[in-house]
């Protein structure tokens, strides 16, 4: 309903259950909310297949192969903030493939951003881990920094190794591998000097 420009709002509320669960209600519809009447414009497989023939069948966040039926385009600058922008065509370049488990993610960081949520600045996106994990300065405001590694095919013999080491150690994978990355990179400080 939101995509084709009615305002709905989410809240909280007590399911039978006891947890805590979504619910929605209709917003205020004197507010626009969106540039164009009909909502958000529906992303063409000519988007896709651009994106696809520029950069291949790869997640723009974990840097995986997915089959192209997998991936999802999505926009770099969420909609809620950025929108369609006003050209009569959209720039492949504005939006990113994903794949299910990356858009999830990218969803869940930028709905609680405070930009997303009150700022609604454009800019301040375009430097976030989520609009170029290439290239940023944070992730959804925070001081973060990371890298998403995946194992696929004849590498996952290498994460079960690295696991296995890890597990051996009573430690968690990330830590394990943020500590082969520091020693690695002491020693090789070490060698320089």
């Amino acid at each position: 309903m939101r995509e084709h420009g009615i305002s709905i709002e989410t809240y909280r509320v007590t399911g039978s259950d006891g947890r805590k669960i979504a619910a929605y209600r209709f917003g205020d519809t004197k507010v626009e909310r969106f540039r164009k009447l009909s909502g958000r414009m529906g992303l063409s497989k000519k988007i896709k297949d651009s994106l696809v023939e520029k950069y291949g069948c790869k997640c723009f966040i974990y840097l995986e192969e997915v089959s192209e039926r997998d991936l999802q385009i999505d926009h770099r600058v969420p909609y809620e903030v950025g929108g369609d922008g006003e050209a009569e065509e959209l720039n492949p370049e504005d939006f990113m493939l994903l794949s299910g488990s990356a858009n999830r993610a990218k969803s869940w960081s930028c709905e609680h951003c405070e930009n997303w949520n009150s700022i609604k600045d454009r800019t301040v996106c375009l430097t976030c881990y989520w609009a170029y994990p290439e290239n940023y300065s944070h992730i959804a405001m925070r001081q973060i920094r990371r890298i998403d590694l995946v194992w696929q095919g004849d590498e996952i013999s290498v994460y079960e190794k690295l696991k296995a080491e890890a597990h051996s150690l009573e430690k968690e994978i990330p830590s394990f591998v943020k500590e082969i990355l520091e020693r690695e990179m002491r020693a090789k400080a070490h060698l320089t000097n």
